[in-house]
């Protein structure tokens, strides 16, 4: 789903901390976008989230990619540590993300599970098979 660079370029400005790159031999990889949210609350694709919640009950992992040829390698479960661990020193609990394009089972793998809650109408603007899902930590 494309996103206009201004709105990547905000959330690195919001929370550094939550943005990764993967790279081996100073070849890109993959990286991660992830930031302090609220349980249950989906920002619209394509927004501004003008200043993060305080405090916050989870991470959200705005985004994972990682090129064709360094799939099958780890490079999600890399992403999925470091954004553990920084919710962990954040004493954050929990983990959440929206599952595009049927992507739920390789975040089942991680334990993340479909929230049963009404984010339907939150979930339009990720296209037709966005699921939101989560992850307890402790």
């Amino acid at each position: 789903l494309p996103e206009s660079p201004e709105f990547f370029a905000e959330k690195l400005s919001l929370f550094p901390e939550g943005c990764f790159v993967l790279a081996m031999n100073e070849a890109l990889l993959g990286y991660g976008l992830s930031h302090p949210w609220l349980l249950n609350s989906i920002p619209k694709l394509n927004g501004f989230l003008l200043r993060l919640p305080s405090p916050a009950d989870c991470i959200l992992i705005h985004d994972v990619a990682v090129l064709q040829h360094a799939r099958g390698q780890g490079a999600s479960s890399i992403l999925i540590r470091l954004i553990e661990g920084l919710a962990k020193k954040r004493d954050i609990s929990y983990l959440a993300l929206i599952s595009v394009y049927n992507s739920h089972p390789h975040w089942a793998r991680f334990g993340f599970e479909t929230a049963s809650n009404n984010t339907a109408d939150m979930l339009k603007s990720y296209g037709p098979t966005a699921r939101y899902m989560v992850r307890r930590l402790c």
